[in-house]
């Protein structure tokens, strides 16, 4: 097969051809740094660097950009609001950002621009809208005239007659009677007193939402990207925004493929903060979920459809992760006693399966599919080893399944934790080895090293002792 994904653009399915192969550019929406990031972020991250890491296996040359919007309204009222200043909220909210990505082992982008950054490229590509006559000054302020956009609304499926709100993005209502049309949106806003601002020819000011990934999207790679990625939310207005003022300015499309992830849902609630069911990424790993886990909980469900946040769900994927953890480990841990030495043993077959999936607008419920029918004898194979058991003829066949599973793991992001030997391995009597064992898991915990921590629970469950933490923050065991 060859890879199909769902255009945005056209409304179905297309075989993806990049411009120039095997190069291929990516821009990505990023988060406007107000705030920490939360449970919809992880989904659209996750889901992208899927497609990266898949579109690298499969030979790619990938460059992956990715911005940050660092100045805004709520950017400004947040530091306001805290006494401090634009530049302490931006970059402490980019640091937790990176935490955060980095947990998920979400690769980081080729580069990450900045809005106060592309300053000069968006004040360019201001100017060449106003000599075309598709920017207006109004005191102040830049906007963009949609009536001079060729087909506006091809992507949203939005008509200049049928919609009257919304189209300005995120300027104030009281500047909705400053616009000649109720869609047009600011390209360069005036500030007020009090707030940070940038020269420009249009007096001292800040960039309006929108402009700022086409210019980034433009000075990194010129008119036309192979992809554009973002969530759902941002088809209208701000993705169809960016396709009017590019393209208008360029006369070329901005880009040939548009993805967007589903939104999050939160016990069949949409997730929003209004409603008291907002999940942050550190408030769950701070609850000591497995960064793998929350990943795999990602993964179970397509990337366009919506993902709906139940702790049973979540419990269910924390399941999940462990035995694939233990599948994966299997082979550093026993590896020299089962005699595997051929780094070029795979399953053809699964091989096959799991890229016959990823090619179908990338269902990873049916990539993990391939991933749990590898680790299942691998599995059975650690436990039966870790409890005394004798190798087989069959188990020596079993190399081409672990090699398989951590090389299509890793398409997916999903990698074990390090050697566990360095764990206390308690055997069938030794209670004073599980004892060590749960206070070093106790430690990594309160040193929010959960990785380490489930790395301890796993080599436990493979050596049949199950952990039980209790509400009183005890943990108990049980031997199987």
């Amino acid at each position: 097969m060859v890879l199909r994904l769902h255009n945005t653009l056209t409304g179905r399915q297309e075989v993806f051809t990049p411009r120039h192969p095997p190069a291929v550019s990516i821009y990505c929406c990023g988060v406007t740094v107000y705030d920490t990031c939360h449970l919809g972020h992880a989904r659209s991250y996750i889901g992208w660097d899927l497609l990266r890491r898949y579109l690298r296996w499969q030979g790619f040359a990938v460059r992956f950009i990715q911005n940050f919007t660092d100045i805004d309204d709520k950017i400004i009222q947040r530091a306001q609001a805290e006494g401090s200043s634009v530049e302490v909220v931006t970059e402490r909210n980019i640091a937790s950002f990176f935490v955060e990505m980095d947990a998920l082992n979400i690769q980081r982008a080729d580069d990450y621009p900045r809005a106060t950054r592309c300053l000069d490229q968006m004040q360019a590509m201001i100017a060449r809208l106003e000599a075309k006559r598709a920017a207006y000054y109004v005191d102040g302020d830049v906007y963009f005239a949609v009536t001079e956009a060729q087909q506006y609304g091809k992507l949203s499926g939005r008509d200049l007659q049928q919609q009257q709100e919304g189209a300005s993005g995120r300027l104030a209502e009281e500047e909705t009677d400053r616009k000649r049309h109720p869609f047009d949106f600011a390209l360069w806003k005036r500030s007020r007193p009090g707030e940070p601002g940038y020269p420009s020819p249009w007096g001292v000011g800040r960039p309006g939402w929108h402009i700022e990934c086409s210019a980034m999207i433009h000075q990194t790679f010129g008119d036309t990207i192979d992809m554009h990625l973002g969530g759902a939310d941002l088809i209208f207005p701000h993705h169809e925004n960016e396709i009017a003022q590019s393209e208008t300015a360029t006369g070329r499309p901005l880009a040939n493929f548009w993805l967007h992830n589903g939104m999050v849902n939160v016990d069949a609630a949409k997730m929003s903060k209004s409603l008291g069911n907002f999940t942050t990424i550190q408030a769950l790993l701070d609850e000591g979920i497995n960064p793998m886990a929350l990943r795999l909980f990602v993964l179970q469900a397509h990337y366009r459809k919506p993902l709906d946040f139940t702790r049973e769900a979540m419990a269910a994927a924390a399941s999940g992760w462990e035995g694939l953890e233990i599948a994966l480990q299997v082979g550093e841990i026993h590896g020299v006693r089962l005699g595997w030495r051929d780094p070029q043993q795979r399953c053809p077959d699964q091989h096959e399966a799991f890229a016959n999936a990823l090619d179908d607008d990338l269902n990873s419920s049916g990539a993990l599919a391939v991933l749990f029918a590898l680790a299942r004898p691998l599995r059975a194979l650690a436990h039966r080893l870790q409890r005394g058991g004798d190798i087989t003829a069959q188990d020596h066949g079993l190399e081409g399944n672990w090699r398989s599973l951590v090389e299509l793991a890793g398409v997916l992001g999903l990698e074990a934790g390090s050697n566990p030997e360095a764990t206390p391995a308690p055997g069938d009597g030794d209670e004073a080895a599980i004892a060590a064992a749960i206070q070093e898991r106790r430690v990594a915990r309160q040193n929010r090293d959960f990785a380490a921590a489930d790395r301890i629970r796993a080599q436990l469950l493979s050596e049949g002792i199950t952990l039980i933490d209790r509400p009183d923050g005890a943990t108990h065991w049980l031997r199987a």
